[in-house]
């Protein structure tokens, strides 16, 4: 698989970890068998402090920003944008009239599929891989596996887009905003600017571009971001705060003001 799929596996042990705690925020009972022992042994080679927090709180909000959107607007339709090795399809609860579109490298969503197979898993909502490079045009596969731009969609770019450079992160919320119909939804996490240049993580920021995934882009204005990018912020936490995992962040939330404190967001907008 390409290199991303890397992070695919760390980030499925990350879950697996959360999953396996007595108080976990959720349940992903396919996370150890699908992240393997590549995975943990990631974990292991790149620690980062907080960053497992992080996930297992990520994980949590966007949970519950899709439960939301389906229980609460009109929207039907979730597309998991560079999904990895996720299982939201199998372990959430879904309308029956739901649908889920998987966009990411073929080769990707075939590893994950075989591995799927393996343990018999069956989802719990129509679930559609669509293999997509979303350096390209990735809109008319999307729309040849079923996707109707004139029902409202949910989009979870679940921890992608600080491997973007701004342009190409402005470009793909554009493009998400121009085939998404009234009552549409974006959930996503932005990483902060000043994380970028902490000097605490240059290490691990180090080894990521060794790897071939290196983190390139983050913001302290995900406001800003949403709005040129045709989005109506609705909601922008931090990490801490109450809805954004306050009982598990391990550190002291610092107010958006202060300067030179390394962040992430996690946000919901509209159109």
């Amino acid at each position: 698989m390409r290199p991303v799929s890397h992070t695919a596996q760390w980030t499925a042990a990350a879950r697996a970890l959360e999953s396996e705690r007595t108080d976990a925020l959720f349940q992903d009972p396919h996370a150890r068998p699908l992240a393997g022992r590549h995975g943990f042994d990631l974990l292991e080679q790149h620690p980062a402090g907080g960053l497992v927090d992080f996930v297992a709180i990520r994980t949590h909000y966007l949970d519950r920003a899709i439960e939301a959107a389906c229980r609460d607007g009109e929207v039907r339709q979730v597309a998991l944008v560079a999904c990895g090795l996720d299982t939201r399809a199998f372990r959430l609860p879904w309308p029956r009239d739901a649908v889920v579109y998987e966009l990411d490298h073929g080769d990707l969503l075939d590893a994950k599929q075989e591995r799927l197979d393996e343990l018999s898993a069956e989802p719990a909502v129509r679930r559609v891989p669509v293999a997509v490079d979303l350096a390209q045009d990735w809109e008319p596969a999307l729309l040849d596996a079923g996707f109707d731009p004139r029902a409202p969609v949910l989009w979870v770019p679940e921890a992608l887009l600080f491997f973007l450079e701004r342009p190409e992160v402005e470009r793909l919320l554009r493009r998400f905003r121009a085939v998404s119909a009234p009552g549409s939804v974006l959930a996503v996490d932005i990483l902060g600017e000043w994380a970028l240049r902490n000097p605490a993580a240059q290490g691990f920021f180090r080894e990521m571009r060794e790897s071939g995934t290196a983190w390139r882009f983050g913001t302290d204005d995900p406001e800003g971001l949403l709005e040129d990018s045709g989005w109506k912020p609705v909601e922008v936490l931090q990490p801490g705060e109450p809805g954004g995992g306050e009982q598990r962040w391990p550190y002291q939330v610092q107010p958006r003001a202060k300067p030179y404190v390394p962040r992430n967001f996690l946000v919901t907008a509209s159109c």
